[in-house]
């Protein structure tokens, strides 16, 4: 059973090209015009074990939010469709990371249920960084194309790029442990995850 998709999202703000192998070896290639958010993608890529290709572009001269809105839309939308039916996989994946003085708690189900429950205080970065709202949009448009119920919590820490970097980190680990393939069924009394 080959795990891979790409999909394509094109608006008159942002045009978005994503493919992804989720038994691949956490190859990429990602290209946006938002250097901090392609180092997160890499980040995520790498401790996924996912192969992930990106090239996004878009209206950045009025904001950086509609490109990282439907980048999180569009990394949703190929890896819920790259998992198919949901047969066999684990289901529910979680991560603990440490990342100097911070420590982030993600916990996550691949429920067919988007719920974002995001417990980090809003860190003021340097002027022009990737701020915690941006992270929150992402995975607000990651989480309900994926349709995962995903918790992010902050346990403790304060610079901003830890905390970016443990939080995507901490993704791309607990997703590798959901998308694991346990057995030969879907893993719900229902019969089915939608």
């Amino acid at each position: 059973m080959k795990r891979k998709a790409n999909f394509k999202r094109k608006t008159k703000e942002t045009e978005i090209e994503v493919e992804v192998n989720l038994d691949g070896k956490g190859n990429f290639e990602i290209y946006t015009p938002i250097g901090f958010l392609n180092h997160m993608l890499e980040l995520f890529s790498k401790f996924s074990c996912f192969d992930l290709k990106i090239k996004a572009k878009g209206d950045i001269e009025v904001d950086t939010h509609h490109l990282v809105e439907d980048t999180g839309i569009c990394l949703g939308s190929v890896i819920n469709k790259a998992l198919g039916d949901k047969k066999g996989i684990k289901r529910f994946g979680f991560s603990s990371i440490p990342m100097d003085e911070v420590l982030v708690n993600i916990s996550l189900d691949i429920s067919g249920r988007p719920y974002l429950v995001f417990n980090v205080p809003f860190i003021k970065g340097r002027e022009g960084s990737f701020e915690i709202e941006d992270a929150k949009e992402f995975l607000k448009g990651f989480v309900s194309h994926l349709g995962v119920t995903l918790h992010i919590n902050l346990i403790y820490g304060e610079n901003l790029h830890h905390i970016l970097e443990g939080i995507f980190k901490g993704l791309g680990l607990a997703l590798k442990d959901a998308v694991k393939i346990e057995g030969d069924d879907i893993p719900s009394t229902k019969g089915k995850i939608d």
